[in-house]
């Protein structure tokens, strides 16, 4: 039997590579995606056809509604910027508290599938500034799911990989290709286009896009800008 994870899959390009990573250390995956009442739901589609490219058995799309917290671009009527310098300071895409809730539903999830290991593809070199995807906070939360779960209080350790953490963009896609992920399954853009195409100007477009270059690659995705 091989062991089990869950691995958190937003349909981008982290998340994609962080499950093939998963799979290929020979981990029997579980994907848990988030409908959240972010902008757009082609993220969640490009998730299920990486679940089904990658014959991940278990993936689970649970529905949140974080606009009735709203206080991000992604959750509430705020435009999603587009053209900003990287890196000056942390960006109204932030959603709060984000990967600490989507975290603690894996933590419950792992806990029910009797699994102690839980994926993330967060990353803390190529990003826009997020606090929850520095490795002190994924330290912290991998703490307390030692604390607070009864599995764990009976001696069954929870560890969080973050494999992708100290990676560049380039970094992950010549990770992921030589996993064979299919990087034309990937959504990215925080704001698509009215034809689903994307924006190619906001942050996670712009990484995106400097990733593909820096590996000297055509990005699969159609840009119109």
């Amino acid at each position: 039997m091989k062991k089990r994870a869950i691995v958190l899959l937003s349909g981008g390009i982290d998340s994609a590579t962080t499950l093939a990573v998963a799979k290929n250390q020979g981990f029997q995956v579980s994907a848990l995606t988030f409908n959240y009442g972010q902008r757009h739901a082609q993220e969640i589609e490009s998730a299920g056809k990486i679940v089904k490219a990658m014959k991940v058995k278990g993936h689970r799309i649970i529905k949140i509604n974080l606009r009735e917290i709203g206080g991000s671009a992604l959750t509430d009527e705020i435009e999603v910027p587009r053209d900003r310098p990287i890196g000056a300071g942390i960006p109204v895409t932030y959603v709060p508290a984000r990967n600490t809730i989507f975290l603690s539903y894996a933590l419950a999830w792992a806990e029910v599938l009797d699994t102690g290991d839980i994926f993330i593809g967060a990353n803390a070199i190529d990003y826009s500034g997020y606090p929850d995807c520095r490795p002190e906070y994924l330290s912290a939360f991998e703490k307390m799911a030692n604390l607070a779960t009864r599995a764990a209080v009976e001696g069954k350790k929870f560890k969080l990989h973050a494999p992708l953490i100290n990676l560049t963009k380039a970094e992950i896609i010549r990770k992921g290709l030589s996993l064979r992920v299919d990087y034309s399954l990937t959504h990215s853009c925080y704001d698509p286009l009215p034809g689903g195409n994307p924006c190619g100007r906001c942050d996670s477009c712009r990484l995106r896009r400097k990733g593909f270059r820096e590996v000297g690659i055509k990005d699969p995705l159609a840009y119109e800008v």
